[in-house]
């Protein structure tokens, strides 16, 4: 009998659970297939599909921007999502300045770091005050925008690169924010164990990156 309940009650936590991130997934099915249809034709195809790629071409990007999502569900209240969206507006501010040739010195060993210190920053599981949580995640936006930016091809149409990339980008947050929701709602008890586990995953990215 007592099987029987606790089986019931993991199934009511697990469509509590599916209930909330739905509206996530379902953000980000609409949103690309919008966009993609929004920049068809000739280089806006081109670039759009280009930036869409670029987030996830390299382990730095995808384990960075997973990560923030990562965070910005430790920290909750409203750095869940203001933590996300200030890094989605500096990187586009940073994706600007690359593609104007305005040169930020160090942009690999920034990169590097911001995974670095993200993976820190969930394994220890650091609660900042709002805006000192969103002046870190700007730093490492700016340098993951301006390398998005700077590695745009020339055939591209700026406009639909810089879409797909944030599109990227806001699904790869969003996949952080499904993930930590995953620890805190399912797994309860070992949630910290979870959360330490992924946070020490993203740290091992970032001491490769760095030494590499």
């Amino acid at each position: 009998m007592n099987k029987i309940l606790r089986s019931l009650r993991s199934l009511d936590r697990s469509t509590r659970l599916s209930q909330r991130l739905l509206p996530l997934l379902l953000l980000g099915i609409v949103l690309v297939p919008v966009s993609a249809q929004a920049h068809f034709e000739g280089s806006h195809s081109l670039g759009f599909f280009h930036g869409l790629a670029h987030p996830i071409s390299g382990v730095d990007h995808l384990a960075a921007m997973v990560a923030v999502g990562l965070w910005a569900t430790q920290l909750g209240r409203r750095a869940f999502w203001a933590v996300p969206l200030t890094f989605v507006a500096v990187m586009i501010l940073g994706g600007l300045m690359g593609t104007t040739g305005f040169t930020i010195p160090f942009i690999e060993q920034g990169i590097a770091y911001s995974v670095l210190m993200l993976g820190a920053l969930i394994t220890a599981a650091i609660c900042l005050p709002l805006s000192q949580s969103a002046g870190i995640v700007a730093l490492f936006a700016l340098y993951h925008g301006y390398a998005h930016g700077a590695e745009m091809p020339a055939s591209a149409s700026g406009l639909s690169y810089g879409l797909g990339f944030v599109v990227t980008t806001a699904l790869l947050h969003l996949s952080g924010i499904g993930l930590g929701l995953v620890c805190q709602q399912v797994f309860q008890r070992h949630a910290r164990l979870a959360q330490l586990f992924m946070g020490g995953l993203v740290t091992s990215v970032g001491v490769y990156l760095c030494v590499a």
